[in-house]
């Protein structure tokens, strides 16, 4: 589990943007940082000097300044630089001249891209905001958008960040019932909609849902239609979105308070109505500026290209490239259509640094395709990958089939904070299974039952110390008791992420799956992710899905539900690999009790399995009650697993 792929060269350190600032916060600080850990533990020691040095270092641009770094405040009502005001769009498009590339953009099925400079976005976002304007939105107000991951999107949120209002978006792979469950909150008075989106080969057409969002968002005062894929007249009412961008104007920054709302960002929703979490401007400021020029490591010129839809957080989490001059690559489509699609963009795009889930390198080994093979990939240095754990197998085929050269860099984080608590950096070496370490600010830590730090142990991963992209509140949480209760009911003032971790003595972190799915064995707890990586290299599996349940009289059921690869079955010699895999390459204690067919494992729209709902299930929860089915990429999936509690475990789950 420790083994070493590749170690960064002297050479590659010290021409880093992190040595770069490193040598500078030597002279500031008047003390040596001789590497990130030394520089870790003096930016936890004395998180306020840190962050005013981000701030500093990046010449953060405040029209008014701050009076305190931040509130004495316990999380989760810790505000920050109060006083401060300043606009996080200003900072997105201060940086790259004007005939420089900012976007690159590619369709699927290999579409020629189009590119859009610095100034050609400046234009287009002054121009859209001063639309907004007229159209009446204001420091606030909300604009909601239903689109896929193209320029529109970006320039819509750019515009709305401009004029301080508050933006929101759904991927149109979200059908009506989840994005109005996600929009319908917010009560937006504008929704930017496209009327499809490209999916292997296909053009899927959303003008039904677009129907149905004017119908069940009573609020929206102005539509506007994007032809994205259909060549066809826009729906009468709206406005099209060629009009937003007809008239060159001044681009003009309304100017925020530190902690104003910036967009919110929507939980999985799996139960219940999805939380809304909100982010500010100046933390949203401060975090993209450092993690794209500290851990990122990018400089003007360069690119990145982000495997992601707009419905997920890593879509926001990109948009930091641009506050250092860097370039973008945004890609709509699927990311094995043709097998191999995401890494034919990265070479075609020249890019320096990717980010993607950890199951496209999964979706792409699958396919046999080789990447270095097919395509030029030599500038490419670095891969981040985040959603899920990269399995030990995805560290031995990236350095394979991508480059002996490329530093990867797996993250964890989230939604939550638009951002990571833990990553690689340009120090670590990039050991098999592990995460490199934590992140610069963050006071993260395992924590066993009773609140004591652990270390080579699992515990709960926690953070012990306010972070400025922490959410400033949850929507429609006036007196933030959803906030409490969903980070930290368990120890007030500390938030508890609900992923177990572990914490090891050289450093590398382990993260082992969610905590509220706990597989608690006789005492022992097992980690969910550590199921799936040493099953799902076996070629006779497509998925798997691993759910604990308490029983009576102390009893526990661990059932392992199987989706056999095409051509494959369960039958008697696959259980008994899949026995043997379990119990050689994990424990005896990781067996299941039951190992059971299964059509198709469903997840989340952002791609997470359900694994807390199918436990709810067999612990006789009602379908109703334990899983919200518009926030289900396969309901008839989940339906499978209803009908199979009812009938399999019925009142003894």
């Amino acid at each position: 589990m420790t083994d070493t792929l590749w170690n960064p060269t002297a050479a590659r350190i010290e021409n880093s943007p992190l040595r770069e600032f490193l040598n500078w916060l030597q002279t500031r600080e008047g003390r040596t940082f001789a590497d990130h850990d030394a520089f870790w533990a003096w930016s936890v020691e004395d998180l306020d000097r840190f962050w005013t040095a981000v701030v500093d270092y990046y010449e953060v641009e405040f029209s008014t300044p701050w009076t305190q770094v931040r509130t004495a405040d316990p999380m989760p009502h810790t505000r920050w630089f109060t006083g401060a005001r300043l606009n996080w769009a200003q900072h997105v498009l201060r940086r790259g001249a004007d005939g420089d590339v900012a976007l690159v953009c590619v369709q699927e099925g290999g579409v020629p891209a189009r590119e859009i400079t610095f100034g050609e976005l400046r234009r287009s976002v002054a121009a859209a905001a001063s639309w907004l304007r007229r159209a009446g939105v204001r420091p606030g107000d909300r604009v909601g958008a239903y689109l896929p991951n193209t320029e529109h999107a970006l320039i819509g949120c750019l515009a709305a960040a401009t004029v301080g209002a508050v933006w929101a978006c759904c991927s149109p792979d979200f059908g009506a019932e989840g994005t109005i469950g996600r929009l319908a909150q917010l009560e937006p008075t504008v929704l930017i909609a496209a009327d499809g989106y490209h999916w292997n080969g296909k053009e899927i057409d959303r003008g039904d849902v677009i129907a149905r969002l004017r119908e069940n968002l009573p609020t929206v005062r102005h539509i506007v239609h994007v032809p994205y894929v259909f060549d066809r007249p826009h729906p009468e009412g709206s406005t099209p979105w060629d009009e937003l961008l007809a008239h060159d104007e001044p681009l003009v920054f309304e100017q925020v308070e530190f902690s104003h709302p910036l967009w919110v960002l929507f939980t999985s929703g799996t139960t219940g109505l999805p939380k809304g979490l909100v982010h500010g401007h100046g933390g949203i400021t401060l975090q993209g500026l450092m993690w794209s020029g500290l851990y990122g490591g990018l400089r003007a010129g360069e690119r990145m290209f982000t495997y992601t839809s707009t419905g997920w957080a890593l879509w926001n989490i990109e948009l930091g490239a641009l506050t250092q001059g860097a370039s973008i690559v945004l890609y709509e489509g699927s990311p094995n259509h043709p097998p191999g699609a995401v890494w034919e963009v990265a070479a075609r795009t020249r890019a320096d640094v990717m980010l993607m889930g950890a199951a496209v390198v999964t979706a792409t080994a699958n396919t046999g395709v080789s990447p270095r093979r097919e395509h030029d990939l030599s500038r490419l240095r670095h891969v981040m990958f985040s959603g899920s754990a990269l399995p030990e197998t995805g560290y031995h085929w990236v350095i394979e089939h991508i480059g002996p050269d490329v530093r990867i860099d797996s993250t964890s984080g989230g939604t939550d904070i638009s951002g990571s608590f833990v990553g690689a950096n340009e120090y670590a070496p990039v050991r098999v299974g592990r995460i490199g370490g934590r992140l610069a600010g963050v006071d993260c830590a395992a924590w066993d039952e009773d609140g004591e730090p652990v270390v080579d142990a699992v515990g709960d991963l926690v953070i012990t110390q306010p972070m400025p992209s922490m959410p400033v509140y949850l929507w429609n949480d006036p007196d933030a008791a959803r906030y409490t209760e969903s980070y930290f009911d368990t120890w007030p003032g500390v938030w508890r992420h609900g992923d177990w971790v572990t914490m090891h003595s050289d450093g590398s972190i382990s993260i082992h799956g969610r905590s509220d799915s706990t597989l608690n064995r006789g005492g022992v707890r097992l980690g969910s992710s550590d199921f799936y990586d040493v099953l799902e290299t076996l070629p006779e599996i497509d998925e798997t899905l691993v759910i604990g349940v308490d029983l009576p009289h102390d009893e526990y059921w661990l059932g392992l539900f199987v989706v056999p690869a095409a051509g494959h079955e369960l039958d008697d010699a696959l259980k008994e690999k899949i026995v043997s895999t379990l119990r050689t390459r994990l424990t005896p204690r990781h067996v299941p009790d039951e190992i059971l067919t299964a059509p198709a494992v469903p997840h989340t729209l952002s791609g997470k399995r359900l694994e807390v709902p199918i436990k709810k299930l067999l612990s006789g929860r009602p379908l109703d009650k334990a899983a919200n089915l518009a926030s289900v990429d396969d309901p008839d999936a989940l339906r499978w697993y209803a009908r199979f509690a009812s009938e399999r475990l019925g009142p003894t789950g």
